[in-house]
């Protein structure tokens, strides 16, 4: 997904007010509860790829020039950051900046959560962040707990939507925590979701998977495009009414 320039992670992501795109993504497996996540990288066309690496290492979470020097350290190449600005994003940051929005719309996030036939899951997320973001700006996503979170025992989630509530509840944890408490996918998504609006006001989506291959969606956004494969059949949702 990040190297389709409809999303907003990897090659299309938004831009910050500096004009570059500034990407994150997490990755945690649930065996072992290893974890992987990057932030502000300019010059890697596949963040994720660096997450797992990171996972894969005696580290847990590298930032910026220090993260993309390890990802060269890995054999993951660096590449002119002009290469991951498409036209439609270059577009709206001069008009963003034209008009001074200094808060406008989040962006969104791409996110995936496996299990495979030994029932070990993994849940990997990415993004280029919110749109014409402060320089340094973070979200939720490469936050493990509040981003993604897995764990072979209960299950895993990801999240999308405004980082700066979703770290405040804890998200992708706190819908694990609700598998672990006997829920539903369904219902544990559907909890959190109304949750992050009552406490904080917050807008965003998440997915849910327990450890039986079970999945649950909610999300109090305009829409979120969504898909999973249920008795064999590849199931596909963007709006509501889908």
């Amino acid at each position: 997904m990040e190297d389709d320039e409809t999303f907003d992670a990897g090659k299309g992501s938004h831009l910050n007010q500096d004009g570059f795109v500034s990407m994150d993504a997490g990755f945690m497996e649930g065996a072992g509860l290893n974890v992987g996540a990057v932030a502000g990288l300019r010059d890697i066309p596949n963040p994720i790829t660096v997450a797992r690496r990171i996972m894969e290492s005696e580290h847990t979470f590298l930032i910026g020039e220090g993260a993309a020097r390890f990802a060269v350290a890995h054999g993951i190449s660096r590449c002119n950051p002009q290469d991951l600005i498409v036209p439609r994003e270059r577009e709206e940051w001069l008009a963003l900046r034209q008009a001074l929005r200094l808060n406008a719309p989040y962006g969104d996030t791409v996110g995936a959560i496996a299990r495979d036939a030994k029932g070990h899951l993994a849940a990997g997320v990415s993004t280029g962040g919110r749109k014409f973001a402060v320089p340094g700006r973070v979200g939720d996503v490469p936050c493990v707990g509040s981003g993604f979170y897995a764990d072979d025992a209960v299950g895993a989630a990801v999240s999308t939507g405004e980082g700066e509530y979703i770290v405040r509840i804890v998200m992708a944890k706190r819908a694990v925590d609700h598998l672990a408490a006997g829920m539903h996918p369904q219902q544990a998504a559907e909890e959190v979701i109304a949750y992050l609006a009552q406490r904080v006001g917050g807008r965003a989506g998440i997915i849910v998977m327990d450890r039986a291959g079970r999945v649950g969606c909610a999300y109090n956004t305009f829409r979120m495009g969504r898909a999973w494969r249920e008795d064999g059949r590849l199931i596909v949702r963007v709006n509501r009414e889908d």
